[in-house]
């Protein structure tokens, strides 16, 4: 298995902080965001990581590559936050460039988690289908910033809308992604039949409407490394993965 870490962002909201510097480059914890989120896809069985960097920070995502086996570091080219591709451009990128023909786990690189990917995973091997996360979400404002599902009994997503102004539930979508083999090969014909490229939601939203797609209840806190003073509440905060 294969992942894509989505690491192409500029993280404007954090300047000065991350002005020349990339926000999964921080530490949290005496460790890289980065590095929580490689160690734990390593430990779930993934064998390869394409890490999708902009033009500005591509020197400072190699030079931690060096440190790190079996991680590709791609270039996506942009070089400013005006002119960045989107995460759904970016995923194409990065299945065309490392050649990749597997199942993947794609998954914003700017992300602590206290929990596991593991178990997203094994959902995703026993589903055989495409498959996302989702958590209980009751602040309209913070659904309205966010990627909104609905589902039916069996976990099936019937619906998903990016960043609706009228939420259709309360079930939002964190920036976690099962792809299986058969569904990446259609990441071009989305993208060319029109589905937004942005928010790397927007191609989930093209995708439920032709193939089948589940939703893997998250079990346990994302944290949003959003803005300073949040990233200073993590560092105090953070007490590590559990495994669930």
């Amino acid at each position: 298995m294969t992942a894509i870490i989505l690491a192409a962002g500029y993280a404007t909201r954090m300047y000065p902080l991350t002005l020349n510097f990339p926000k999964p480059l921080l530490e949290v914890g005496e460790k890289k965001i980065i590095d929580h989120l490689l160690d734990d896809l390593v430990q779930s069985g993934v064998e390869r990581t394409v890490v999708v960097s902009n033009h500005k920070f591509i020197d400072q995502f190699t030079s931690w590559a060096d440190t790190r086996e079996n991680v590709i570091v791609l270039d996506d080219g942009s070089v400013d936050n005006d002119h960045r591709l989107g995460a759904v451009k970016d995923i194409e990128f990065a299945i065309e460039e490392a050649n990749i023909d597997d199942d993947i786990v794609v998954l914003a690189g700017d992300n602590v988690l206290n929990f596991s990917l593991s178990s997203f995973i094994k959902y995703g091997k026993e589903k055989k289908t495409t498959c996302i996360m989702r958590h209980e979400q009751r602040d309209i404002n913070k659904l309205r910033k966010t990627g909104v599902i609905v589902i039916d009994d069996n976990d099936l997503v019937l619906e998903m809308d990016e960043k609706p102004q009228e939420p259709k539930s309360i079930w939002a979508v964190p920036p976690f992604y099962y792809y299986t083999k058969e569904d990446i090969k259609l990441v071009k014909e989305g993208i060319e039949s029109g589905c937004g490229t942005d928010a790397p939601g927007s191609f989930i939203s093209w995708l439920v409407k032709k193939k089948s797609v589940h939703a893997f209840s998250m079990p346990g806190e994302r944290y949003d490394v959003g803005s300073i003073e949040g990233y200073e509440k993590i560092k105090k905060e953070y007490k590590g993965i559990t495994i669930r």
